[in-house]
């Protein structure tokens, strides 16, 4: 049995997707199985023992090198597959640019979203097994985990968040980095600022409230990590009223981001990616939601603690919006700081709101 996963983007939820290799290899474990995915994310998917061949896309360079030479390289990679025969194509993604990649790879089944979990509708011409969603399945794992289902029945895996390896000279070069840092048998608290949309960021003023607090104790270490030199900016303004005492982490490749992540003793961030590849590693966190729903996006299990913003329009996933400084600030660092302990005592909780 060749099977083809077909999840582009984004980074979390590619990470979020990973519990279908588990699924599917409880339904065969003799199952082939490959992964489409934009050329960024890549580097998540390499090596990983349940995936075979990681087939990579990298739409944005294409369309930037004309319209011409973005088809050639699309040809090129549908050459690819239908080269792989696949006798199913599992189509996570449910829009246009998953839809081609779904209908020329030549597969005779090929499973994606009905008309209600879609993206884009012209989805919907490139399956031939739609899977409808219930209200069982509104977090976004679950979302992929119905196709599966659907595919493969006869799967019978216990699903958390992963399987997520971390690979072993990644975690080499993490460990000399930390050692080099002082770090080397030290407690630390990953803290991530950045995130995709501006009405997710928590506020630089509050992370240097958390940030300040934890450096004052020093246990754990705070290090920061940034992925764009406009977080790196953030960061470096975050951890500059700690006197010395958080560690802007240099960026790395993104295999080495999971080692790091593996390392950490917790992870605080946004709806972002590296929070679920921290849950995905089996690293505990705390994660702060604001125009997203943590019921939907958030790690789950008592190991994490999710706290959402307390106004009544929360979540509203907006993009902008006129009370986007009242929102943020609505998220105290108290109230993180509380939860970080918590967790790092073990007590993790169910989704809250803050302040509550």
């Amino acid at each position: 049995m060749r099977v083809l996963i077909v999840k582009a983007s984004a980074l979390g939820d590619v990470v979020h997707a990973l519990p279908v290799l588990a699924w599917l290899k409880s339904a065969d474990p003799a199952m082939t199985i490959d992964w489409l995915v934009e050329d960024g994310f890549a580097p998540l998917l390499d090596g990983h023992p349940l995936v075979r061949t990681v087939h990579r896309i990298a739409t944005r360079s294409w369309r930037q090198q004309g319209w011409p030479a973005a088809l050639r390289a699309a040809l090129r990679t549908v050459r690819a597959l239908r080269r792989e025969r696949y006798d199913v194509v599992l189509d996570l993604q449910g829009n246009s640019k998953s839809a081609m990649f779904t209908l020329l790879s030549g597969a005779p089944r090929r499973y994606g979203f009905g008309r209600d979990g879609v993206r884009e509708w012209p989805n919907l011409l490139a399956t031939n097994r739609r899977v409808a969603l219930t209200a069982d399945d509104h977090h976004i794992s679950e979302r992929s985990l119905a196709i599966a289902r659907a595919a493969f029945p006869e799967g019978s895996a216990r699903i958390g968040a992963g399987p997520l390896p971390v690979l072993p000279a990644a975690a080499q070069r993490v460990a000399a980095q930390l050692a080099e840092h002082g770090l080397a048998g030290r407690r630390f608290a990953v803290l991530h600022y950045g995130t995709t949309w501006t009405t997710k960021l928590w506020p630089v003023a509050r992370w240097q409230e958390l940030v300040e607090s934890l450096a004052a104790d020093d246990d754990p270490v705070p290090v920061l990590t940034w992925g764009s030199a406009e977080e790196l900016a953030a960061v470096e303004r975050i951890a500059g009223g700690a006197a010395g005492r958080a560690l802007v982490w240099p960026r790395g490749s993104l295999p080495e981001l999971v080692a790091l992540l593996a390392r950490a003793a917790v992870v605080v961030g946004g709806d972002t990616g590296p929070i679920h590849i921290a849950a995905a590693v089996g690293t505990p966190t705390v994660s702060l939601y604001r125009v997203t729903d943590p019921h939907r996006n958030g790690p789950r299990g008592d190991r994490h603690i999710r706290l959402q913003a307390p106004l009544d329009c929360s979540p509203c996933l907006r993009k902008q919006c006129e009370r986007d400084g009242e929102c943020g600030l609505s998220i105290p660092a108290a109230d993180v700081l509380q939860a970080l302990q918590r967790v790092l005592a073990g007590n993790g909780a169910r989704p809250a709101a803050a302040g509550a």
